[in-house]
């Protein structure tokens, strides 16, 4: 029997590219990156979150501040997941500073940088502008450009040192948050503990993120130290439990604080507590290697008209007092024509874990009741993500009033906040594939 060599040559070909068709490309390897930088304000700058303080300078530091970076790849998306312990997320010029450099350094275009909102940390809004912090401030206007540099190479870092890696989450209820705004019983509350663990193919964790909803305002205001607060605290005695990095992604935490026992007063008490859930949680996670890896995301801006008259120079004098100058000047960069632009990020990973990030303090309800339609695996909520517009109360927790709830403090139109987690629904559910948008045929 003879063999047309050309034939068999041919045939050798055609398996060849259908073995290589058949096996995982690079785009289907789940990989997970961890990198963090110090950013800790090595001089004195106003302090972040109490406005009793006004321009205040800092004074030493209690426990140093973080940027804590994780990056997933998939091959043809990447994600960076960023744990800040600063009051709040990057500015707008900031944040598009960050997405332009880890595009081109890194192509990643889908970012999530939450500000853990400890009340010790530094004022970022300051600019080098005259009646902005030039010239009176610039040790704080210097620290704003050390930490956008600090926060890309954290994520650059990470994505560069990506590894294949295994994911799992779980969550309980915990007994460590109260309502601090509403009158009315029952009271809204959050108490969904969330971790996700992130391991190497042998099992050993990368990292772990925690989740959790309430305000790290635990150090008094005359206490003029940098501190990372409760979520710091925590993290740190999970990473001595699990010899691994952890890093925090606050909640809907606008209308949450703590709540605290005899056992659990103090930031290092709380934090060793909080953390002690946290370990019960992870060490039973089974993590996987996704079967079919895929990050998919999109970002939305939103106009809302505010409910303070911004353009009014009495009320420009009124914050500036209540405040100081220089800082409010930079609020008004952020308010042209009395527009409030909020910010929200999607993110679905693997299709089952939805990861939705808002910018701004969000009372806890609309992360629960996000959490109720999503229909995910996992929902998690972050907040003060990819900027901060103040809070975003319920409808009915504008109706009730009071502090977070008041236009003083809470400038989105009434209904701002549902808006946004309507639209963060409609794009999970989009981007599962849920709608039909076929136009319907007339008979």
């Amino acid at each position: 029997m003879r063999f047309d060599r050309r034939l068999v040559s041919l045939a050798l070909v055609v398996i060849l590219l259908a073995a290589i068709g058949a096996a995982p490309s690079f785009a289907e390897q789940f990989k997970v990156g961890f990198a963090k930088r110090d950013v800790t304000p090595t001089k004195p700058t106003p302090m972040w979150g109490y406005g009793a303080r006004k321009n205040a300078l800092s004074k030493g530091v209690l426990d140093p501040l973080y940027a804590k970076a994780a990056v997933i790849d998939v091959g043809e998306a990447k994600l960076a997941l960023v744990g800040l312990d600063i009051g709040r997320s990057p500015t707008p010029p900031v944040m598009a500073a960050i997405r332009k450099a880890i595009k081109e350094a890194s192509d990643i275009e889908l970012v999530m940088i939450s500000g853990s909102h400890t009340h010790h940390g530094p004022v970022i809004e300051l600019v080098d502008e005259p009646g902005k912090g030039q010239g009176v401030y610039d040790d704080a206007v210097a620290y704003v450009k050390e930490l956008e540099r600090n926060i890309i190479e954290a994520i650059s870092e990470a994505a560069d040192n990506v590894q294949d890696a295994r994911i799992g989450w779980g969550s309980a209820q915990v007994d460590m948050n109260r309502n601090r705004h509403s009158k009315i019983e029952p009271k809204p509350l959050d108490r969904e503990l969330s971790v996700v663990r992130f391991d190497d193919l042998s099992g050993k964790p990368i990292a772990i993120l925690v989740n959790f909803a309430a305000h790290p305002t635990m150090l008094p205001p005359a206490d003029l130290r940098f501190s990372a607060e409760y979520p710091g605290q925590m993290m740190n005695a999970v990473e001595a439990a699990l010899d691994t990095n952890c890093f925090f992604m606050q909640g809907a935490q606008g209308d949450l604080s703590v709540r605290t026992t005899n056992e659990t007063r103090g930031i290092e008490a709380f934090g060793k507590a909080l953390a002690d859930e946290v370990l019960k949680i992870a060490r039973v996670i089974e993590t996987t290697v996704p079967e079919k890896p895929s990050i998919e995301g999109m970002d939305d801006e939103f106009a809302f008209t505010s409910r303070v008259d911004l353009n009014s120079p009495i009320v420009r004098t009124l914050y500036a007092r209540a405040f100081f100058p220089e800082l409010v000047a930079t609020f008004w960069d952020e308010v042209q024509d009395n527009t409030v632009r909020g910010q929200l990020t999607t993110v679905l990973v693997n299709r089952n874990l939805a990861l939705v990030g808002g910018s701004g303090e969000f009372f806890c309800n609309h992360s629960n009741r996000l959490k109720e339609r999503s229909r995910v695996d996992k929902t998690l909520f972050f907040g003060l993500c990819n900027g901060h517009q103040l809070y975003y109360p319920t409808i009915e927790g504008a109706a009730e009033g009071g502090y977070g709830a008041d236009p003083t403090v809470s400038w989105v139109e009434i209904g701002a906040g549902e808006r946004m987690m309507d639209k963060a629904l409609i794009n999970i559910y989009t981007i599962l594939g849920k709608y039909d948008f076929a136009m319907p045929t007339r008979r």
